[in-house]
């Protein structure tokens, strides 16, 4: 029998579950009961963040409910969970209020994870000979957070911030070595990948909405890195080329190789990276090439709200056939809510391949 079009299948409900949420350290059950909508959104290379909305007219009193700024004030640390799971871990920084035509009033508020505090921290200075975990535990010890560094990066003779964000430099730094920056609690971490959990996802069961696209746009057959050596008077370089991806690839198809098949060679040099030397032109060109590479396939769906998707997880989706089967990473997840469709978790993620028929 023919398979049912996606446009005429029943939609399944949503999880009806309502997530917790604690403001300085105590549970606040009346923020709970009014809670109109939330967003909680972590990116692979970006803060956490969440907007919550709730009610705000009438209750135990009448007139505006949560004006008085006991509960909701800015700074203040919240928590959302899912059940004794952690959602999000930050404070507030905003405070709104909407006032709709024929329809109660609302406050909200924005909030950010610690990572705020190296947003808002804009300085110039230099690191000599330093790595990229040396910057890390820098700034680190400037913001009081915990290094925890699961990395190994060549010293470099001068690593310069130049009236710069500690959050944009240290992205720089990990997106020229294939690392991940994120923080959890007190924790600054560093590494080459996120903690890697597995969550398994069906299309029409846990998997209640998925896009996929394959799109040679962005592939290049390969990528060269190349600088100057000061010392040996000579150029440094490096070529990656598919081999760079191939232990992530398993037995699939990755673009690279499809865009030669298809259209021939594409080669792209990599400006301003300006390697010192050999070995750092390898590392800035490996790690260009998988970056893009990992783009190949790129999808964004609806699953039931589910706290393990996270940013850095390996989402195995089933239920999409030959060419769509397979290990996705989470690269961006929203836990959403609101009073329609109750809870669930939207997320973005890419794949460096595409199943063979």
């Amino acid at each position: 029998m023919a398979s049912q079009p996606a446009s005429n299948i029943t939609p399944l409900p949503m999880r009806a579950a309502r997530p917790t949420i604690e403001i300085d350290g105590q549970r606040s059950d009346r923020l709970e009961a009014s809670l109109a909508a939330l967003d909680v959104t972590d990116l692979i290379e970006g803060m956490g963040r969440a907007e919550l909305t709730f009610g705000n007219w009438g209750g135990d009193t009448p007139g505006f409910q949560h004006f008085d700024r006991r509960t909701i004030e800015f700074g203040k640390p919240i928590k959302v969970k899912l059940g004794d799971d952690l959602l999000f871990d930050g404070r507030i920084g905003a405070i709104t209020a909407d006032y709709p035509d024929g329809a109660p009033p609302l406050i909200g508020i924005l909030c950010e994870d610690k990572l705020q505090d190296l947003r808002m921290t804009r300085r110039s200075r230099s690191f000599e000979s330093a790595s990229l975990a040396d910057v890390a535990r820098a700034i680190a010890s400037d913001h009081g957070l915990t290094p925890r560094i699961d990395f190994d990066a060549a010293t470099q003779k001068l690593i310069a911030q130049v009236n710069q964000s500690d959050l944009a430099l240290l992205y720089d730094l990990a997106r020229r070595e294939d690392a991940s920056v994120w923080v959890e609690g007190g924790d600054l971490h560093l590494a080459r990948l996120r903690p890697d959990t597995r969550v398994e996802l069906r299309w029409a069961g846990s998997l209640r909405e998925f896009h996929v696209e394959a799109d040679l746009a962005g592939q290049r057959t390969a990528m060269v890195a190349s600088g100057w050596n000061v010392q040996d008077r000579a150029a440094a370089t490096h070529r990656a080329e598919a081999g760079a991806i191939s232990a992530e690839l398993g037995s699939d198809d990755g673009g690279a190789s499809i865009l030669s098949s298809a259209f021939g060679d594409r080669v792209d040099c990599i400006a301003h990276s300006l390697p010192r030397d050999d070995a750092e032109a390898r590392t800035v060109a490996e790690a260009s090439f998988r970056l893009m590479a990992r783009g190949f396939v790129r999808g964004e769906g609806v699953a039931e709200a589910n706290a393990a998707i996270r940013v850095g997880a390996s989402l195995a989706l089933t239920g999409l056939g030959p060419l769509f089967d397979g290990t996705y990473r989470a690269t961006a997840v929203t836990h959403r809510f609101d009073q329609n469709a109750g809870l669930r978790t939207e997320f973005r993620c890419e794949r460096p391949g595409i199943g063979r028929p």
